[in-house]
């Protein structure tokens, strides 16, 4: 199963189970095990957008938008 949207997340389920999260392309993290599984069942009843949402916090290193963007 892939799931992939042009311009941002993207996972691959291997045979062994394994979930592989990229970000434009390029490999982020890999998911074993039950944290593959939570995460399996948590995409298969989301929308496009939740499931973006859902694939950022499994990598851990992307902003959800309470960053601050400037200098000070």
């Amino acid at each position: 199963m892939t799931f992939k949207r042009d311009d941002t997340f993207s996972f691959r389920r291997s045979k062994s189970g394994e979930v592989s999260i990229s970000h434009l392309g390029k490999p982020v993290t890999k998911l074993r095990a039950k944290a593959a599984e939570k995460f399996l069942n948590r995409i298969e009843t989301s929308n496009l957008d939740q499931a973006q949402q859902i694939m950022a916090r499994a990598t851990g290193n992307f902003k959800r938008g309470n960053e601050n963007s400037g200098s000070r």
